[in-house]
């Protein structure tokens, strides 16, 4: 096993020396609990976390959401050491590495456990610990170690000793082979908290971070220079006429859709379009072909990468975030967002003409969301939601409008605790500024009334059970995961954080190519 333990480190040093040069997205959600006689541990106030990770020789972040000078201590809800090492330099590598500096024989003992399968990836265990005099903020917990290059694909664990000053907390974290050679840190998950009776630790959250966007390719439309390219003939018809104002109106808002989609997605915040997407545009299909709406332009759907519940649209495109499509019940919940979305589009509420400007998309990625905005004023959210109400009536969904009206209900009694989960960023808020739902508040009139102790009534998902997001190339998927049966109230879980649990596979020879290869399948065996 020492030679395991010694190719486990030559490795780990290799995927530090190869992420030197990325500057992926980290994003945190974070729930407070407290705990209910009758559901457990439930969420009692959130925190949210945005900002572009510099994995250099010093670690470093850079925040997509403003701060103010009580920016840490909100964040922190008045813990003011609880994230001390998260949402600083050393604290994002002790996230993502065991220990980016020391990760040696000389700081640790490495122990083996046992072989386990970690989905279809067979692993090495083992437990490390850190030597007597290592010094402080050691590793300490137990790392996945795969069979074939020896590469660390699963941290669990704390910081020891603890110190004075600060809080360690524990955390859990995973790794994906998207690229040949390399296991990417993807998901970390945390917890601290102990409710047992007579427990001293007041102290209760879990919280998810998730990791995306290594390989933004920002200058990808360079290759067109190369490409060789037959001119087409030169039209002379009277369709090649310069455009009429009707026409060069709607080439204006054209312009400024592709604009505010491309810098999205070059901010790394909008994934590339997807089997996602399809699923979208066949439910707003839906919508049309029943409604008889007839647009000069094709609405097009996209998925945004963030956990926040919103959505928004600008021209004919219409943004649902990842979070949202986690939490959505079923299909006829998400036809009540995208109905929302297309009334605006229907109704002529376009937002984000300015944005055909083009010196108004030279901005750093980090201040997207000082420079974007698409939120309707009152009066164009209460015409959206009366046309959408309208729509949902004669469409294919009619006959199960009352889970979508469950998803509200649940959203209404949630809603006090998760203002950062239900804050938009760029479009409108689901709720007001105390909770209350102001997204097609009239649709809670249908339908039975929310019973959380009714098994089979699912108002609303927890995070992260639907989407999946490839943390090198920023494309999503479905998840597929089998259905799994609810015993107990507590087992809903609706817009909860849970822990991570990815079943761990070996990337084919038709996945992703970022041919980052130079130290990869070099192992004897």
């Amino acid at each position: 096993m020492d030679q395991v333990v010694d190719r486990t480190i030559e490795r780990e040093h290799a995927l530090m020396d190869f992420l030197k040069t990325r500057t992926p997205l980290v994003e945190t959600y974070l729930q407070n609990l407290k705990l209910d006689p009758q559901f457990g541990p439930v969420p009692s106030q959130d925190h949210y976390f945005l900002g572009r990770m510099d994995m250099g020789e010093s670690v470093d972040r850079h925040d997509y959401l403003p701060k103010d000078s009580n920016f840490q201590k909100r964040l922190l809800g008045g813990f003011s050491k609880l994230f001390k090492f998260e949402y600083k330099p050393l604290g994002f590598s002790w996230m993502i590495f065991a220990d980016r500096e020391d990760f040696d024989r000389n700081h640790y003992d490495f122990r083996y456990v046992r072989r386990e399968f970690l989905g279809d990836v067979r692993c090495i265990v083992f437990d490390v610990t850190p030597k007597k005099d290592a010094g402080k903020g050691r590793f300490l917990g137990r790392i996945w170690v795969e069979d074939q290059d020896y590469n660390i694909v699963r941290l669990n664990g704390t910081y020891a000793p603890q110190p004075k000053t600060a809080y360690f907390f524990h955390m859990d974290s995973w790794r994906l082979n998207l690229i040949p050679g390399y296991w990417l840190p993807a998901y970390i998950y945390s917890e601290e908290g102990d409710f047992s009776y007579g427990a001293k630790d007041k102290m209760a959250f879990k919280a998810q971070t998730r990791i995306w966007g290594y390989d933004l390719k920002k200058n990808d439309k360079e290759d067109e220079l190369t490409q060789i390219r037959v001119d087409s003939v030169k039209d002379e018809s009277a369709a090649a006429a310069d455009a009429s104002p009707l026409q060069a109106e709607r080439e204006w808002l054209q312009q400024a859709e592709d604009n505010v989609v491309e810098r999205l997605q070059n901010a790394g915040l909008l994934a590339p379009e997807g089997e996602v997407d399809k699923i979208l545009q066949t439910v707003v299909n839906n919508l049309q072909i029943t409604n008889n709406i007839e647009l000069s332009r094709q609405v097009q759907t996209r998925v945004m990468l963030t956990s926040p519940l919103e959505t928004f649209s600008v021209g004919n495109t219409i943004i649902v975030s990842r979070g949202l499509i986690d939490v959505l019940p079923d299909e006829a919940s998400l036809a009540m967002v995208l109905s929302h979305e297309l009334s605006h589009i229907v109704l002529g509420h376009n937002l984000g003409s300015k944005f055909a400007f083009n010196d108004r998309m030279l901005f750093s990625d980090e201040s997207t969301y000082q420079n974007f905005g698409f939120r309707h004023v009152p009066e164009e959210e209460i015409a959206a939601d009366k046309k959408a109400m309208d729509m949902l009536k004669t469409s294919p969904y009619k006959q199960k409008l009352y889970t979508a009206a469950l998803f509200l209900k649940e959203l209404a009694v949630r809603g006090p605790q998760l203002s950062a989960l239900l804050t938009a960023h760029l479009g409108n808020n689901f709720t007001d500024n105390k909770g209350g739902v102001a997204r097609m508040p009239t649709l809670m009139n249908v339908g039975p009334a929310l019973d959380p102790n009714k098994l089979d009534q699912i108002a609303a998902l927890p995070l992260g059970g639907r989407v999946k997001l490839n943390a090198w190339n920023d494309k999503v998927e479905l998840i597929k995961a089998a259905p799994v049966a609810i015993t107990s109230a507590r087992d809903k879980m609706p817009f909860e954080v849970t822990p991570f649990f990815p079943r761990l596979t070996r990337i084919t020879s038709g996945g992703n190519t970022g041919n980052p290869t130079t130290a990869a399948n070099t192992v004897q065996k």
